[in-house]
């Protein structure tokens, strides 16, 4: 279905040296761009080397997701234009996380993906407790409120986004879910 996680983190860089995190991440992306698979990417203190391996090496027709995203809009708008989704987390209802609330505001709702990263970054009122997957309605209602949109909306676009993304799960899509993105004309019949 995807290849990764996968991707740069500075911020362990003691734990794995910087031209390992490199090759490693260069191998994955030459591997999803063969096999044509979308590429799960994390990224962390990382922005310039992360866009500049995407731009060599991804494939903007298979594309990818940057998840549990927390660089800055450019960062955003640059992996959009590469071909890349991007995830928001809990991370967006922290009080602290204003640039993140501004981006979700910016980006096009078509190229959003939404996440918990469980058991990690639990959404406020949750914050500071395990996450829970049933908490990503928490990460759907900030977006929402952030655009002056209804969570229905943020839920069945970032759902057909998934399945944009994730194209080889959509046959297993749940019926009622193939039917819904159909008649919302989010997702043509033959994706699905």
């Amino acid at each position: 279905m995807a290849i990764g996680e996968t991707g740069l983190d500075y911020h362990y860089r003691d734990s794995v040296p910087v031209e390992i995190q490199h090759e490693r991440f260069k191998r994955h992306l030459i591997a999803a761009r063969e096999l044509e698979l979308p590429v799960i990417i994390h990224t962390r203190e990382a922005k310039q080397e992360t866009l500049a391996l995407l731009r060599e090496y991804s494939d903007p027709r298979v594309g990818g997701v940057l998840h549990c995203f927390t660089e800055d809009l450019v960062m955003a708008r640059e992996a959009v234009r590469l071909g890349f989704y991007i995830s928001l987390s809990g991370i967006i209802t922290f009080r602290n996380a204003a640039s993140l609330r501004e981006l979700a505001r910016q980006l096009p709702l078509d190229r959003l993906l939404i996440e918990t990263d469980s058991p990690y970054l639990a959404p406020v009122p949750y914050r500071g407790k395990p996450n829970e997957p049933a908490w990503v309605v928490q990460v759907a209602e900030c977006i929402a409120q952030e655009r002056g949109i209804t969570v229905d909306e943020v839920a069945m676009q970032t759902t057909a986004n998934f399945y944009q993304l994730f194209r080889a799960a959509a046959p297993d899509a749940p019926e009622h879910v193939r039917e819904a993105l159909a008649n919302a004309e989010l997702l043509s019949p033959n994706a699905l």
